[in-house]
């Protein structure tokens, strides 16, 4: 019987207060509900690409202050065909890394099919786009049989990407041949594609507001179809500001490009993978059962995912895409020798990828990533040269921002599993 008798009322539980999406406080309260959120991120763990951002201008600033040429508009143009042969190969490392997994041979792999467009279309006089599609295949191939033996017979990534290293440096080097290098010829198309530059300033200023105008295509499109869902969306100022942000990047980009020779063909081509890819892992389907698969495997394969393929497909990606940065790479030195893909290239890889933002441990990460990462890296190495310093230092260095990148990764997923965010 309830205390006080019979006619007592009966305490009744206060009703649970329904969670409230944070973007809804945010587009309540304006510009308080911006720096609100800013700071719930923040204080979660979820720091974006904030870091290498931050790295990125601390870098320039002290090379620019050390030596005004770092900053000169034919330093930055140089800078962003530099990193395109890396960053391309760390676009392919990002989709591993989402994995969770690492793919060790993307250097080989580079240097192989290097190999192979050079000898079919300089030595054997074959045409030079089959040259350039045989290249790429033989990327892609690579990828699947190491994609099957980690997705089906179940041998460790790592251990067959090494062994991955090892054979395929061995098969470009059975391709060069005695002679063990062959010069480009300078006019063929992946020399033309790394060396053109279009010289009318209203080249690149067209490309800048080209990617303006489809980015706020793509968010009011965006916006539109998930307010008509019920979920939420970005309010308009949000839209603007982001807008904006993006417009003052990419003119001045344009800007400094004009005052040197203009837009290089080779950056506008990086931008377009970057893009389109990133298109795919957030757009699509595929996309989003990459994210699961790294984000938690057992509950990826009980939602339905071909686990298989998805691996097998992403290290095909990853492949390809040595591919592409390989045959970048050739271009800029002009040949195919025994030292293509060695050196420090397999590592600036990995660490653009990492440096970038993409984890470590699967589940997060962007194609921009690449981006960023190869900036950061490529700023390091031109600033260094630039002053003159030892291959030493500059290793140490790249080290030590690696390291730096991990740290943060790190940090940040321990501060998201104890704000309940992972």
């Amino acid at each position: 019987m309830p205390k006080g008798g019979v006619n007592a009322p009966v305490p009744v539980a206060p009703e649970a207060t329904p969670a409230v999406d944070p973007r809804l406080i945010v587009r309540q309260e304006g510009v308080k509900g911006y720096i609100g959120e800013f700071r719930r991120r923040l204080s979660s763990g979820e720091l974006g690409s904030l870091p290498v951002v931050l790295a990125l201008v601390i870098i320039w600033a002290v090379f620019g202050s050390l030596n005004s040429t770092f900053l000169s508009a034919q330093n930055l143009s140089n800078l962003s065909q530099q990193i395109v042969g890396t960053g391309m190969i760390a676009i392919g490392v990002v989709f591993v890394l989402l994995l969770g997994e690492i793919d060790l041979s993307v250097g080989s792999v580079s240097g192989l099919c290097a190999a192979i467009f050079a000898v079919m279309n300089v030595t054997h006089g074959v045409n030079e786009w089959v040259a350039l599609l045989s290249a790429l295949v033989g990327g892609a191939i690579v990828g699947f049989i190491q994609g099957f033996f980690f997705a089906k017979v179940g041998v460790p990534a790592f251990v067959v990407t090494l062994a991955g290293n090892l054979a395929w440096n061995g098969l470009m080097l059975q391709i060069l041949g005695a002679s063990g290098t062959v010069n480009l010829s300078g006019d063929d198309i992946v020399s033309r594609l790394y060396t053109t530059i279009y010289g009318q300033a209203i080249a690149a200023y067209a490309v800048a507001l080209v990617a303006v105008v489809l980015y706020v295509a793509g968010a009011v499109y965006d916006a539109n179809r998930r307010r008509q869902a019920g979920v939420p969306y970005r309010p308009p100022t949000d839209i603007a500001l982001r807008t904006i942000v993006l417009a003052i990047v990419a003119f001045l980009a344009a800007y400094v490009l004009n005052q040197y020779k203009g837009l290089p063909l080779a950056l506008l081509i990086f931008l377009i993978f970057i893009i389109v890819l990133d298109f795919v892992l957030r757009r699509t389907s595929y996309g989003r059962q990459i994210f699961a698969l790294g984000g938690n495997i057992e509950g990826a394969r009980r939602s339905g995912i071909n686990i298989s393929w998805i691996r097998i497909s992403v290290f095909m990606i990853c492949s390809t895409m040595a591919a592409v940065g390989g045959l970048f790479l050739a271009a800029q030195i002009q040949s195919a020798s025994q030292t293509s893909g060695g050196g420090n290239l397999l590592m600036n890889s990995i660490a653009a990828a990492v440096i970038g933002g993409t984890s470590l441990f699967g589940g997060r990460g962007s194609t921009w990533s690449a981006l960023l990462g190869a900036l950061v890296i490529g700023s390091i190495q031109s600033g260094m040269n630039i002053e003159g310093l030892s291959n030493a230092i500059q290793f140490m260095i790249t080290g030590a921002v690696l390291l730096a990148a991990v740290v943060v990764d790190s940090l940040s997923r321990r501060t998201q599993r104890a704000a309940g965010r992972a």
